[in-house]
């Protein structure tokens, strides 16, 4: 299944959507349900932002007028509804992000990549600091979780449990790569040390360069990292024209 290319790439229009989705609303009244609601837990959400968003659904024919309010001397308000169009581009674009597996980028994996830049010892303290802090966070989202069963649905907190299991899953795998740090057991450990005190190169690692030469048999790492990032992330479809109102909006700060 391939992920389709939208006309709309910021997350916070699918959130304007389903907002819509539940009655019309001004943008104003938009953004105080998003936060009662907690949207803005589990997405990168710049309230700045939301009226540009919202001339791109209108434009797209995504919301349109539903009603102008004006109350005693107060500026008019205007209401939004979502369109056929809308609900249609609201469940195909849910329906992607809940079907298909996407090749996302944390900055930890990145630091992973890059972490033999620094000295072992270092890079096993500074894990350590890390570990101290997940953990600090397990225990957290535990007892907020355990409070929010309390007084709510499932189906209503099941973002925070994923979120909860990602913090958990992220915390035993630090620790057991600490533990291979600490015990010597990490192959590979003692020569980056060794070129980190004399900089000298192991052998293990410039041999590998060499077993990896490109030929007709054998990938590359790179070749198979690579491979590996296209299996986790769909082609898409052919790409639709990027609303210039809508750039650099993906990732609203």
């Amino acid at each position: 299944m391939a992920a389709k290319r939208r006309k709309l790439g910021n997350p916070l229009a699918l959130v304007v959507l389903t907002t819509l989705w539940q009655k019309p609303m001004h943008p104003y009244e938009i953004a105080q349900t998003m936060r009662r609601q907690g949207k803005d837990t589990s997405t990168r959400i710049n309230y700045g932002s939301l009226y540009t968003v919202m001339q791109n659904l209108e434009k797209h024919g995504f919301v349109e007028v539903a009603d102008v309010e004006r109350q005693g001397n107060r500026p008019e308000r205007t209401v939004y509804g979502i369109t056929d169009a809308g609900r249609e581009e609201m469940v195909h674009w849910l329906s992607d992000l809940m079907a298909v597996p996407a090749k996302e980028y944390p900055i930890f994996e990145t630091a992973l990549s890059l972490m033999g830049a620094l000295p072992p010892d270092e890079v096993e303290r500074l894990l350590r600091e890390r570990l101290s802090t997940l953990e600090v966070e397990v225990a957290g989202g535990r007892a907020v979780l355990e409070k929010l069963h309390e007084t709510l649905p499932r189906l209503f907190v099941v973002e925070v449990e994923y979120h909860l299991h990602m913090l958990e899953a992220q915390t035993s795998w630090v620790r057991g790569f600490v533990r291979e740090m600490q015990d010597g057991s990490l192959p590979g450990v003692e020569g980056w040390r060794r070129f980190h005190e004399n900089g000298e190169v192991p052998q293990e690692f410039t041999e590998v360069d060499q077993e990896w030469e490109p030929s007709n048999e054998k990938q590359t790492p790179a070749e198979l990292l690579q491979q590996l990032r296209q299996g986790l992330e769909p082609r898409a479809e052919p790409a639709v024209e990027a609303d210039p109102g809508d750039r650099g909006a993906a990732h609203p700060g």
